[in-house]
């Protein structure tokens, strides 16, 4: 990684201002996953164990006034206090005179928190003067979101136009296993992308195809590239708009391709539905294909076997209904198996890890769904690129 972390500059007797990701699943006020905050915490240690006084900031939901309750990060404040052991402050903005106050209080070791960016319109415009104003309350910027890191935000974005601005380790990590995806990647390299549509990932399937060995296409998707060599897909969900665009792919890419030779099928979108194993060009009408059948993953474990660097991004069927979780939890077993580097992209793909009971299996479970998607794509991410060079 060619960006400064925390540990190429002295932070002793400063404050710093972080930006994390604490955009954590909530229920009745609670957190009710918070993955996201141990994530923070090696960086946070670090800061905090260095000597200096530290201002965390995050964004929280997508709340639709300036002050929705439902959308605080006070709960976030309250398990990051029972993590580290030591109380954190919380202030009742992210900027303004009394959080200034707050933050020139804080004394080496301290923590304060603040409130969601989001809370400020000017935040997701990445308002240059809100920016200013989040800078005022620390000497130094550290960006530890990578799940944040593709928005070009007053916190993600604008801060470093003020701030020496380095990295966080969970950033530098992050960079560090996607960029072996796009940089200079280990072969055999075996890439899968699932996910339900073509549109959303053809940036990263033509970024893919030209640095892997093999790309495993499953999910939605694969209904899409099977319709484009003509089969009918009867029910299965095919994306119309993009079968020239899975024609052209599979054209120029063939020998790298493997698609589905059999599905799960349903009578309906149900997770009770009736289903059956057939051959993907025996899908009978008024049926859809929710998952990848025995065949397509025998496929699977022959294209993955010998592999020296696996990233998975998008899960191969329906696996939120067990009827059709098969598909996705066998290839998350197969990764969990394997001697590969694994780098799973994040949003469903570490899901279904996590549901398999294997993400502790896996080398890199990304935190950022959307960013891993745009760092696989080779689009730089302006929160990345905001940061100051080695």
């Amino acid at each position: 990684m060619n960006k400064k972390t925390v540990k190429d500059i002295d932070i002793r007797g400063k404050r710093v201002l972080m930006r994390e990701d604490f955009n954590v699943p909530m229920a009745d006020g609670k957190v009710t996953d918070d993955k996201r905050i141990r994530a923070a915490l090696p960086t946070i240690k670090y800061i905090l164990d260095q000597g200096a006084a530290l201002v965390l900031m995050s964004h929280l939901g997508r709340p639709t006034s300036a002050s929705d309750p439902a959308f605080s990060l006070r709960a976030a404040s309250e398990v990051l206090s029972i993590l580290l052991g030591i109380p954190v402050q919380m202030a009742p903005d992210c900027v303004g005179a009394e959080v200034e106050k707050m933050a020139r209080a804080l004394k080496p070791g301290e923590v304060l928190m603040l409130e969601n960016t989001r809370f400020h319109a000017g935040e997701e415009k990445n308002d240059l003067e809100l920016a200013k104003q989040m800078a005022a309350l620390g000497d130094i910027y550290v960006n530890d979101a990578f799940g944040s890191a593709h928005r070009a935000h007053s916190s993600t974005e604008g801060v470093a136009h003020f701030l020496p601005a380095v990295s966080g380790f969970l950033m530098e990590q992050e960079l560090e296993y996607l960029g072996r995806a796009v940089a200079n990647p280990e072969h055999p390299y075996v890439a899968i992308l699932g996910g339900a549509k073509i549109s959303d990932k053809i940036l990263v399937v033509e970024t893919l195809l030209s640095k892997c060995d093999t790309l495993i296409i499953g999910g939605g998707m694969a209904n899409t590239f099977l319709a484009a060599k003509g089969l009918n897909m009867q029910d299965s969900l095919v994306e119309e708009a993009s079968l020239d665009t899975a024609k052209s792919v599979m054209t120029k890419h063939s020998d790298k391709l493997i698609l589905p030779v059999d599905a799960v099928i349903a009578d309906k979108f149900d997770a009770n539905a009736n289903t059956k194993i057939v051959d993907v060009d025996k899908i009978p009408a008024g049926w859809r294909m929710l998952d990848v059948g025995p065949k397509t993953i025998s496929l699977y474990h022959t294209a993955l076997s010998g592999a020296k660097l696996i990233v998975w991004n998008g899960p191969v069927g329906v696996f939120e209904m067990p009827k059709f979780a098969e598909g996705t939890f066998a290839l998350a077993r197969m990764l969990a198996e394997s001697k590969a580097i694994t780098v799973i992209g994040g949003g469903d793909s570490a899901s279904a890890v996590k549901k398999a009971g294997v993400a502790d299996k896996m080398t890199h479970v990304s935190t950022g769904g959307g960013a891993s998607l745009e760092f696989l794509e080779g689009k730089e991410l302006p929160g990345v690129a905001a940061l100051m060079d080695r």
